[in-house]
């Protein structure tokens, strides 16, 4: 039986367990919430979510904290995605648990985030896991998402529900490559409700798409209730099946909460995956 959000921790009191325990990690199916946007198939798309988590914490050899901040690379592919509450649970659980070195608590984070991210499936390719310790923290970039700031424009925003009829564009002129970013984008919890908020960057090629229908278009995820990884493929499905764009990639960065931030990044065409530098408001 698939595992369904509405069983998992999110929305519930829940005791947080301290001594190493994978089986917290509760993993999702992708593919209920890709029938939705009419992904039935292999996805036109391709990607991976970046996380970053900035509360890793575990006990060396003589009982001594060690503390440090880890990226994870889930791609795309993989079966399921790894509900956000548990992943937090998790971490914790490597709190008061003694380890050799950090190499080992690295080589277990991927092992165990691994199996969570292709639950129950025979094909298995490894989640990327890098561990930065205090002393590389320094060296840790803050940068803002690249391209033309739709957020400029002043327009009239009414809708607060996905609404891709607002997307359009001009075919009467030539075809344009153009990155649009936006810091507006809000969805909420699909199960708690809570926001998430983020900034998204749209890259493609193709017939211009009207910049003021593409904003209202974003901020109408502002009552949406979805997890990051599906509000993202939504967006990427509605924009490739409304604009026709020969190419296209879809990035968001959605701020921490819990000392998780979760950046789902898709691309229709094989690219290099973007670095993993988190925003001013992460």
């Amino acid at each position: 039986m698939s595992n369904t959000p509405e069983q998992s921790q999110l929305g519930k009191a829940s005791s947080y367990v301290d001594q190493y325990d994978a089986s917290l990690l509760f993993p999702i199916p992708r593919q209920t919430k890709r029938d939705e946007i009419g992904v039935t198939g292999r996805p036109v798309f391709l990607g991976a979510d970046l996380w970053t988590a900035f509360e890793v914490s575990w006990l060396n050899t003589k009982g001594k904290p060690q503390v440090a901040i880890a990226h994870f690379t889930i791609p795309a592919e993989s079966t399921h995605i790894v509900e956000s509450k548990s992943f937090k649970l998790y971490l914790n659980s490597f709190n008061n648990t003694r380890f050799e070195s950090h190499d080992e608590v690295k080589a277990r984070l991927r092992t165990d985030i691994s199996a969570a991210i292709w639950h129950g499936s025979a094909v298995m390719a490894s989640a990327g896991v890098t561990l930065l310790l205090p002393e590389q923290f320094d060296a840790e970039p803050v940068h803002e998402l690249d391209g033309l700031n739709l957020d400029r424009l002043d327009v009239e925003c009414t809708r607060y529900q996905p609404a891709p009829e607002l997307l359009t564009t001009n075919t009467a002129e030539a075809p344009v490559t153009e990155t649009l970013v936006s810091h507006l984008l809000k969805s909420n919890c699909l199960v708690t409700g809570q926001p998430d908020w983020g900034s998204v960057q749209i890259s493609y090629s193709g017939h211009q798409i009207d910049q003021a229908g593409l904003l209202q278009y974003i901020v109408s995820f502002r009552n949406h209730n979805e997890f990051h990884e599906q509000c993202v493929e939504r967006i990427f499905m509605d924009i490739w099946t409304r604009c026709k764009p020969t190419q296209l990639t879809v990035y968001a960065r959605y701020t921490r909460r819990g000392g998780l931030d979760i950046n789902p990044w898709r691309s229709s065409a094989p690219a290099a995956l973007p670095p993993n530098v988190r925003t001013a408001r992460q």
